[in-house]
């Protein structure tokens, strides 16, 4: 069996009184994509430091390729996108990735790092005059000045337009088809789903689902039942409804249910969708307690 790029297994981690991780168990294979997902506070980030080495756990194992992610020699072989990070006011993009570049016995070469992120074009730009956008690029071009084995992205597109996006996306996916592994936290979940290979749904300290985009939806059991009407609807079964723009979307375990129930209700209904749910739609579904707002 090949060793994964990065594991925990049977990890605690709290800060006082309070629990961050509770026995989590996650790996990270070499070639993967994986998307850490979770609401504010349950745990993500806290992860990614452990596997990067900056904090140990209080119990479990925590391993980067195979030994202890403490070790610097091990840290040499990944590079890491934090949450918040800054650059020399005074220095531009390409002073900045000659410097990064320069620390690594094998580094990439700058120009072609800049090129590789469409970062070119601001190469000559400080980084005081730098967006927040812009600067947040950087920070994830940098993640891989090293050449690394893996790469760990705490929300890498905060902040970057779509289209600037979609090129982050193409240079991670060529990453991974070299045989890298990226492990990324996102609130976009349309970048997890366009993205991840896999996905792991942690919640108050606990990986609560593990699997490919389609395994989680399918985990969920819901279908979107999308519909135009004038009249209240008050029909079942129904897990949540909600309107916008006129149309009216109802989540349910049974589609067809659902459907022979409107049929026979007499509402006047028309332009009828049924859909699979989205990572989305499974993610609240996982995350969000019943009777909580969603």
């Amino acid at each position: 069996m090949t060793q994964p790029a990065a594991e925990l297994i049977a990890v605690h981690k709290s800060y006082g009184a309070i629990r961050a991780l509770e026995g989590v168990s996650l790996s990270l294979a070499q070639g993967e994509i994986l998307a850490l997902l979770g609401p504010n506070g349950a745990g993500k980030s806290t992860a990614v430091s452990l596997l990067t080495g900056l904090r140990p756990p209080d119990s479990g194992t925590v391993r980067l390729f195979g030994a202890d992610p403490r070790q610097p020699a091990t840290r040499a072989a990944i590079g890491v996108t934090p949450q918040d990070s800054g650059f020399p006011l005074g220095l531009t993009v390409a002073e900045v990735t000659r410097f990064v570049c320069r620390h690594y016995p094998n580094g990439e070469a700058p120009e072609a790092l800049l090129d590789r992120f469409g970062l070119t074009a601001l190469a000559k730009r400080r980084g005081g005059a730098l967006s927040g956008g812009q600067r947040r690029m950087l920070s994830v071009a940098l993640a891989f000045a090293g050449k690394p084995r893996a790469v760990f992205l705490d929300e890498p597109t905060t902040g970057i337009d779509i289209d600037v996006r979609r090129r982050l996306w193409d240079a991670v996916r060529a990453y991974r088809a070299q045989g890298g592994a990226v492990l990324l936290t996102t609130h976009y979940l349309e970048e997890a789903d366009q993205l991840a290979d896999r996905v792991a749904v942690i919640g108050h300290g606990r990986v609560i689902a593990d699997g490919t985009t389609a395994a989680i939806r399918a985990q969920v059991g819901l279908r979107r039942v999308r519909l135009r009407t004038s009249e209240p609807l008050a029909v079942g079964p129904v897990a949540r409804q909600s309107l916008e723009d006129g149309v009216h979307t109802l989540y349910t375990a049974d589609s067809d249910a659902l459907v022979r129930t409107l049929v026979t209700s007499g509402i006047a209904f028309h332009d009828l969708e049924i859909l699979p749910a989205t990572l989305e739609d499974a993610f609240l579904a996982l995350t969000v307690r019943p009777g909580a707002a969603s």
